[in-house]
C-alpha cells in the first residue's frame, strides 16, 4: 500500500498514527496491497477555499475525500481486488481540535483525526451517509475499523465516538 501523508496545515500532528490507520483500514476493506492513497493535512483557510470550491458551503469543514478510480472493497471472498489510486483524504486539524474537545466522551484532535482518516477513506470506497440506512452502515464500519486499530495497537480506553455528520 502506497500512502502519502503531507502535513501542509503547520500543527503538529501524528502523521504515524494517520499512516497507519489508513494502512488498518484499507486492509479490512480489502483494497489491492498497490493501491496508492494520499492524505493531505491543511489549514482551516485552505480547508474553507475546498470547502467552498467542491461543496459550495461556506466555512472549513473537518475531511473531504476526492475519489480518483473509484476503486470499491471486493464483493466476493475468492474476488480479487482491483488496483489503482484511491484518490485524496484532506484533513484539517483544527476543526478536529475542536470536534474532539465538543465530543461527548472528549478526545485529542490526534484521535479525531485518526477517526476522520477512516471516514475518509469509507467515502473513497463510495460510502456515503446521506440516507439513515446508509449512515448506520458506514458509521458502523468506521466504529469497527477505529476500535480494531486501537485493540491491535494496545490502546485504551473508549473509541472516539463519531462527530462527523
Amino acid at each position: 500500500m502506497s500512502i502519502d501523508v503531507n502535513n501542509e496545515s503547520g500543527t503538529e500532528v501524528d502523521e504515524q498514527a494517520i499512516l497507519d490507520i489508513a494502512r488498518y483500514a484499507l486492509a479490512r476493506m480489502r483494497i489491492h496491497p498497490l493501491s496508492e492513497l494520499s492524505v493531505i493535512v491543511v489549514d482551516g483557510e485552505a480547508m474553507e477555499q475546498l470547502h467552498i470550491q467542491w461543496m459550495d458551503l461556506p466555512g472549513p469543514t473537518d475531511v473531504m475525500s476526492f475519489p480518483m478510480d473509484e476503486l470499491r472493497p471486493p464483493v466476493k471472498d475468492d474476488e480479487e481486488p482491483p488496483q489503482g489510486l484511491l484518490g485524496d483524504i484532506v484533513l484539517c486539524p483544527e476543526v478536529a481540535k475542536r470536534q474532539g474537545e465538543e465530543a461527548p466522551t472528549g478526545h485529542s484532535m490526534d484521535e479525531e483525526l485518526q477517526l476522520l482518516t477512516v471516514h475518509g477513506v469509507l467515502h473513497l470506497l463510495g460510502y456515503d451517509h446521506e440516507e439513515p440506512d446508509e449512515k448506520a452502515e458506514m458509521f458502523g464500519l468506521q466504529a469497527a475499523i477505529v476500535d480494531g486499530w486501537r485493540a491491535e495497537k494496545g490502546l485504551t480506553g473508549p473509541s472516539p465516538a463519531p462527530t462527523v455528520s
